[in-house]
């Protein structure tokens, strides 16, 4: 697809043709079959603990959006995967250094045409996200969208770092609960429930 084709597709929400961008869901599927993940979020609390060298101990380690690292001790250093639902900068994608580049957010319209033509990149169905919504009642944060994936491979183990369901607030900004778009006590239940239901998947 040329630069073109994408523009027009992206800004006509031409779901079918942006769908052959990239990875196929059931390849990124397939990366996570018997792997051990560390899910990071962006939660501030994060910053007070010591779970770094954990992070990094995982076979793959996804990050969310601009993934700030402020301590490796608590951080970890490696980045994997980088999960975006926002056009992250170019210094910043780079300063991870990802193998793969995931566009989870069902809006178009903000899919950069330099992440699309990373070496790694994949495109969430769009489907993954109204599903998400619809049972949560409001838009699904980048991490929930990122859970959800993984809930459904046949990954070994997954273990969720960085996740207060806002109750720090986050690293990557100074917003409120009420400022964004989200329900964070019905993710908050929806991933305890998860916990409880699936022993692959635990909160750091």
């Amino acid at each position: 697809m040329n630069r073109i084709v994408f523009e027009i597709a992206k800004r006509r929400g031409d779901e079918m043709r942006l769908s052959r961008l990239g990875l196929s869901e059931a390849a990124l599927l397939s990366r996570l079959a018997g792997r051990r993940v560390a899910l990071v979020g962006n939660a501030r609390s994060l910053a007070e603990k010591a779970q770094g060298a954990e992070i990094d101990a995982a076979d793959i380690v996804i990050r969310l959006n601009t993934a700030p690292m402020p301590d490796p001790a608590s951080h970890g250093t490696r980045t994997d995967w980088l999960a975006m639902s926002i056009p992250v900068p170019q210094e910043a994608i780079a300063a991870r250094a990802p193998e793969l580049l995931l566009w989870m957010t069902p809006k178009r319209k903000r899919l950069p045409w330099r992440v699309v033509q990373a070496p790694g990149f994949a495109l969430l169905p769009a489907i993954r996200a109204a599903a998400l919504r619809d049972e949560l009642g409001a838009r699904p944060t980048t991490g929930m969208l990122a859970i959800d994936l993984l809930a459904r491979s046949d990954l070994a183990s997954a273990r969720l770092h960085g996740f207060d369901f806002f109750a720090s607030k986050s690293l990557s900004g100074g917003r409120g609960a009420a400022d964004v778009p989200h329900d964070f006590a019905a993710e908050r239940d929806r991933v305890a429930a998860l916990i409880a239901a699936d022993p692959r998947f635990s909160l750091a």
